[in-house]
């Protein structure tokens, strides 16, 4: 029988399986502790771990414990207002005791700690991005992929013990077997016939030489039957596992922003963190992820991350030319054979007004064929403006597929980005 040690280095004092069953079992507390770290932190400074409090009545467990043996009887005093089963409301706050400590100090009363422990910067990452994925992601045809699995090649002669084909070893050593005691058996066959028509014979006509000889071969002959080994190293057969390529679920997330002189410092550091917030997601989540990222006021340009976030070029507003050339880039670069498309756009909703139609047009004919998602936020606190009145009726034509929301506070990105890639429902 074999035994598995996991050597996996732990912190001093803490169990890696006690602590993931701990984080299981209060999972609805970390999470709400770790919605309220997002709003109150920067998303740059998202991937650091966190401080969870979690009050010590929700950490309590039933226990078993040995009543008072035979038969009792009771006298409890009545009352006329509470019955049996209720709930008897916490005394006011200060006189009993605080949870949090931060009460004023009492002669009387006692209360109870908060357990407090730390989450590592993988773990908050995790409950962060719990229940999201990309929207319709599916497997596109086989690529130029690392991506494999195992799969049953066969049966080969050489292999590792752990695969090795039992039944078929067995069967392989008995054909071995029957093959080379065949001429042995029917030898051995012979000889024992012959020996009994010499010994059915008269007295006076048998020959105890011939009697001995037979009775010698026959005896040498059992020995070599005995002596063909039972299971021999060419009859083992083993399982082999080849490596299979697998279709990809790689996909492409185009980012655009609104870079226009309507777009405030505010405005912009809002797309900026909701961008930021997005790249953390797909770069955790999605190993075959590429990311292209387009600016635009009056004309769009593909940049790179950096200019994308800190460049200080400004201008007007026409938002078809980015849409223009993201269907460009998909169409040269990212085939939707091949690719799983999605956009992303943040703007203020402020439009050249004769563009806002041109862009809706161009997405129903041209953009939104090539992909799977597409996700808009509007950075405003007033009123809808023109881009979001004309995305109204892609939003009606593609409503699998495309998505409006809008904030204007910090606090409002993370609500805003759940609700845009939250995980479907499964059948």
């Amino acid at each position: 029988m074999g035994y598995f040690i996991d050597r996996r280095p732990n912190g001093k004092n803490k169990s890696a399986v006690n602590r993931q069953r701990f984080l299981r079992r209060y999972r609805n507390h970390i999470r709400r502790a770790v919605s309220e770290a997002v709003r109150k932190r920067s998303i740059t400074d998202m991937e650091r771990g966190e401080e969870i409090s979690i009050p010590g009545k929700d950490i309590s467990e039933p226990v078993f414990h040995h009543g008072k043996a035979g038969r009792r009887g009771l006298v409890h005093p009545g009352n006329k207002q509470f019955q049996r089963g209720d709930r008897v409301s916490r005394p006011p706050a200060g006189g009993g005791g605080s949870g949090s400590g931060s009460g004023k100090a009492s002669r009387d009363g006692e209360g109870e700690d908060e357990f407090a422990f730390t989450l590592s910067r993988d773990e908050f990452m995790n409950f962060l991005f719990d229940d999201l994925e990309l929207p319709n992601l599916v497997r596109k045809e086989l690529t130029e992929t690392d991506e494999t699995r195992p799969v049953h090649g066969g049966i080969v002669r050489q292999g590792t013990p752990s695969r090795l084909h039992v039944v078929r070893s067995m069967r392989s050593a008995y054909a071995r077997r029957i093959g080379m005691g065949s001429s042995l058996r029917r030898e051995l066959h012979e000889c024992e016939q012959a020996l009994a028509a010499e010994e059915q014979k008269d007295l006076a006509l048998r020959h105890p030489l011939r009697i001995q000889e037979l009775q010698a071969s026959i005896e040498q002959l059992k020995k070599r039957l005995a002596a063909i080994p039972w299971l021999d190293d060419e009859d083992l057969r083993y399982r082999h596992m080849k490596q299979q390529p697998v279709p990809a679920t790689q996909a492409v997330m185009l980012c655009i922003m609104d870079v226009s002189g309507s777009m405030t410092e505010k405005h912009k550091e809002l797309a900026k963190r909701f961008f930021l917030l997005l790249y953390l997601f797909l770069e955790r989540n999605y190993k075959k992820v590429e990311l292209v990222f387009i600016r635009h006021h009056t004309s769009a340009r593909e940049v790179t991350e950096e200019e994308f976030f800190y460049s200080r070029e400004t201008g007007g507003t026409i938002v078809s030319s980015a849409l223009k050339l993201a269907s460009s880039i998909l169409e040269a670069r990212y085939p939707s054979s091949r690719w799983n498309a999605y956009i992303a756009q943040a703007s203020d909703g402020d439009n050249w007004d004769d563009d806002s139609d041109q862009c809706a047009e161009w997405m129903a004919r041209r953009l939104m064929p090539l992909v799977r998602y597409f996700a808009y936020v509007e950075i405003t606190p007033h009123a809808h403006q023109a881009l979001w009145e004309a995305y109204e009726g892609i939003q009606t034509r593609f409503p699998n597929s495309f998505a409006m929301r809008q904030f204007f506070e910090p606090g409002e990105i993370y609500p805003v980005f759940r609700e845009l890639f939250h995980k479907e429902a499964r059948p």
